[in-house]
């Protein structure tokens, strides 16, 4: 079988295709629901609150920095992240396309 030709998909559907994938770990969930709660935060601070290591955490904050998910900036030695809030609303328009009509019921 050949490879997938993600030449055809458009820009938006290969973004998101990237976000779903990064979402795909319970631990960038967990980290996510941590950074909601917070205007920012040190990484100290998300290791002290997820049962991982410091290399894990690093690895998923990193995962969601290349989809965009957080940013980050440095301060001193640490490192602050904080939910990327221009991104958000990228997501919820796109789950948005698939609400049915209320009066849908052809799968019934």
């Amino acid at each position: 079988m050949g490879l997938t030709k993600t030449d055809t998909y458009s820009n938006q559907t290969l973004d998101m295709a990237g976000i779903f994938k990064a979402l795909g770990h319970p631990a960038r969930l967990a980290i996510l629901e941590f950074l909601a709660r917070q205007t920012n935060c040190i990484c100290g601070d998300i290791v002290s609150e997820l049962p991982l290591a410091q290399a894990s955490i690093s690895r998923h904050l990193s995962e969601l920095k290349e989809v965009g998910l957080i940013k980050g900036t440095i301060s001193g030695t640490s490192v602050c992240y904080c939910l990327n809030t221009e991104k958000i609303p990228f997501i919820t328009q796109f789950l948005n396309q698939f609400n049915p009509p209320i009066d849908q019921s052809c799968c019934s």
